[in-house]
């Protein structure tokens, strides 16, 4: 149904036509994105030399998560031939999809890292009667909400639709980042290790095979 009402509106925006100029080009390549992943790389190497696997993993979940929505997103585009939910344009490194940037790829990349690390390590700690860990879901979810809002008064974050904007933020913070935060959570509370890298496979396994549904029908 929704992408019914969306199809209404069937003439590619701006930011749209910007986005896929440059999507996977190349030549917009910076060298700073060596350095970035390096970091990237240090992140890891660190929780892996302390051995603490559930953070680690938990990282790679909320990583997992934004390509889900990110598949999703540019599949929207394409589905409405107007416009994705959200859009990025200005300067990048490598734009991957329409709402993705290398830059931000590797930042959700260390994001779930430093989210669980931002946990109480008392799981069952209540704050003001309210679960510990939905109060962090909820914090950095409007936090990273609030980001998002400098990043469009800046012209290279795009929100399109009424819906999915600054005056109905509510199914952003859900869907947008609450999620993503939620399962990192889950998954860095795991009691099983198996258990861990099944969520977490069964995680990149949809990544995949989104990518490839969608890569095969030219809607990325």
């Amino acid at each position: 149904m929704l992408v019914a009402v969306l199809s209404v509106l069937s003439e590619l925006t701006q930011p749209s036509m910007d986005a896929l100029e440059v999507l996977r080009d190349a030549s917009q390549f910076q060298w700073f994105t060596v350095t970035l992943l390096v970091l990237v790389i240090y992140v890891y190497a660190v929780e892996v030399e302390r051995r603490n696997w559930d953070a680690v993993l938990a990282g790679l979940a909320l990583w997992l998560m934004d390509w889900i929505n990110e598949i999703l997103n540019s599949a929207i585009l394409h589905a409405t031939d107007r416009s994705a939910l959200w859009t990025v344009t200005g300067h990048t490194s490598y734009l991957i999809l329409v709402g993705l940037t290398i830059e931000i790829s590797m930042m959700f990349l260390i994001m779930g890292i430093v989210f669980v690390k931002m946990l109480p390590g008392d799981r069952e700690l209540r704050l003001a009667g309210i679960p510990n860990r939905w109060i962090f879901v909820l914090l950095f979810s409007c936090l990273a909400v609030f980001i998002e809002e400098l990043l469009v008064h800046t012209g290279w974050f795009h929100w399109e639709y009424w819906f999915w904007n600054k005056w109905n933020p509510l199914l952003i913070v859900i869907f947008g980042y609450a999620t993503f935060f939620a399962v990192a959570a889950w998954v860095y509370d795991m009691q099983s290790r198996a258990r861990q890298l099944r969520v977490v496979g069964s995680l990149a396994a949809v990544v995949v095979v989104l990518l490839a549904t969608f890569g095969l029908a030219g809607w990325l």
